[in-house]
């Protein structure tokens, strides 16, 4: 049930009633409700699919709803373009930021409204200080001349907040804006989304993060399959009800995991190095076992899972699989002797967007699904049939773009792919980022029913419950070296978090 709204609160300087969006075959949203405040951060949780994103397009002028209405000032509002959002005060800060990396700081804070002369000219002057001014006062070690290009993930974020206070924003759209940051990064965007609080923002913020939204929320909004289910202040819901109020069921199991006593060792590493990146890496992987790989942004994971990939090159070490040499010459060469790998950048670096379903899945087994050299689509819409099938893939047709699929399924597809390529090692880097909770528990199952199988799986991630929930063991890694290793048994979070972070003593 919709909670009451806090009479102490000032009303909603936004509001959208009863809008509606549908697409072809689809009903995105249906007559949904929503209310920002100013001051105020309401946090906007759902599923992969609840419309979360078909919302925020609709605010910033992207879409225009079939029906509904949205006020502002509870005066009725047509945002019938972006740049008439960003009049009415309307910016969005999204997961990649949606600014260009050739233009220097200053300019892209002031695309399209940047001050003039009397004569109609930039003035270039005036635009330099008033950058420096904005920046100087988010406490923003970054210079107006620079370009773009050469900043951080995080600083094009403090940039992409620069420029909503240059337009004087009255309502900032937060979408993900954690997901590429490290636990520094995200602290410091949090003190900057208390200034915007201060300052009377309204904010809308979307995360799949509970403790985030627990952290800077004031308010809550759930949308479900296109509707909105329940709002109300954070301070009186929990996280398990906000998860059921997402999937309309009890999520108990997120980390489903099978118990399975790992057989013979299949993969062995052995002092494995890079020139720049990692150093003397070395571990055993065993048949049926999940092992999970965990550290800090930049602790040297994902380089060490590409080298095994044969993505990058080694400069010493060797790998073997069952006995036999297993240094990959290149990723094809990796594939041929089954070694995968399901990378974190799954829409650039997994799925080939613009190709549909049933070959992005075939790809990797061209050679099992083509006769006489020539393709064969009735074969390789069998294979992408089997392993949608057995992945639970939601889509409306096995020939549909991968590119308009939500995270969890494109996730799925990619998994799906290297799965048909049987393989005895799955790398799985990231493999819940960016997905919802639901989405999550789907992976967890599906990852715990591959290793009862006996599938090897290497499992990065940033998130101490999927490692702590999903490994058998755990390694540590910390500026490109093996810091420690855990048994499952003798796994405590603040110990994998202190060795990650090179902290010396006990763990309370």
């Amino acid at each position: 049930m919709p909670r009451a709204p806090d009479s102490a609160v000032p009303r909603p300087c936004l509001s959208l009633r009863d809008v509606s969006k549908s697409f072809p075959g689809v009903r995105a949203l249906n007559r949904i409700g929503l209310e920002l405040h100013p001051g105020q951060v309401t946090a906007l949780v759902g599923e992969n699919g609840a419309g979360k994103s078909t919302l925020v397009k609709i605010l910033t002028g992207i879409y225009q709803p079939d029906e509904g209405a949205i006020e502002l000032d509870g005066a009725p509002i047509s945002l019938p373009t972006a740049h008439a959002a960003l009049d009415q005060g309307i910016t969005a800060i999204h997961q990649e930021t949606v600014l260009f990396d050739e233009l220097s700081v200053a300019e892209n804070i002031f695309l399209g409204h940047a001050p003039r002369t009397r004569i109609g000219l930039i003035d270039w002057r005036r635009l330099r200080a008033e950058a420096s001014s904005l920046l100087q006062a988010m406490g923003a070690p970054i210079h107006p001349d620079m370009r773009l290009k050469d900043l951080s993930i995080a600083n094009k974020h403090l940039v992409a907040v620069a420029r909503a206070l240059s337009i004087e924003a009255r309502i900032v759209i937060m979408d993900e804006p954690t997901a590429a940051l490290s636990h520094k990064e995200i602290e410091e965007l949090f003190v900057l989304i208390d200034m915007l609080k201060q300052d009377g923002k309204a904010i809308l913020f979307i995360s799949h993060k509970f403790d985030e939204i627990f952290r800077v929320a004031d308010r809550y909004t759930v949308f479900r399959d296109g509707e909105m289910v329940a709002s109300g202040m954070m301070r009186d819901t929990s996280q398990a009800e906000l998860v059921r109020m997402m999937v309309g069921r009890s999520v108990e199991h997120v980390f489903p995991k099978q118990d399975v006593t790992p057989g013979e060792t299949v993969l062995t590493v052995k002092g494995l190095t890079h020139p720049t990146e990692f150093e003397d890496i070395s571990f055993d992987l065993r048949r049926g076992e999940i092992l999970g790989f965990y550290g800090l942004v930049g602790a040297g994971r994902t380089e060490t899972m590409q080298a095994l990939f044969g993505i990058t090159r080694t400069s010493a070490g060797t790998v073997t699989l069952d006995g036999k040499p297993a240094l990959a010459k290149n990723p094809a060469h990796a594939v041929d002797m089954g070694i995968v790998y399901v990378p974190e950048d799954r829409g650039r670096q997994g799925a080939v967007i613009g190709l549909p379903i049933f070959q992005n899945i075939s790809l990797p087994s061209l050679r099992n699904t083509s006769r006489a050299g020539f393709l064969h689509i009735a074969n390789e819409l069998a294979l992408a049939r089997k392993y949608s099938e057995r992945l639970d893939l939601r889509a409306a047709a096995l020939d549909q773009d991968v590119g308009t699929l939500s995270g969890g399924n494109q996730q799925k597809v990619v998994i799906g792919k290297w799965l048909a390529t049987r393989p005895r090692v799955i790398i799985l880097d990231e493999p819940t980022k960016g997905i919802d909770i639901g989405s999550k528990a789907a992976v967890h199952a599906f990852m715990s029913e591959l290793a009862a199988e006996g599938l090897c799986v290497i499992m990065v991630s940033s998130e101490l419950p999927e490692i702590m929930g999903m490994s058998d063991r755990v390694i540590v890694m910390r500026e490109g070296r093996i810091a420690g290793e855990f048994d499952r048994s003798g796994l405590n979070a603040e110990t994998l978090v202190r060795t990650a972070a090179g902290i010396e003593g006990e763990a309370a």
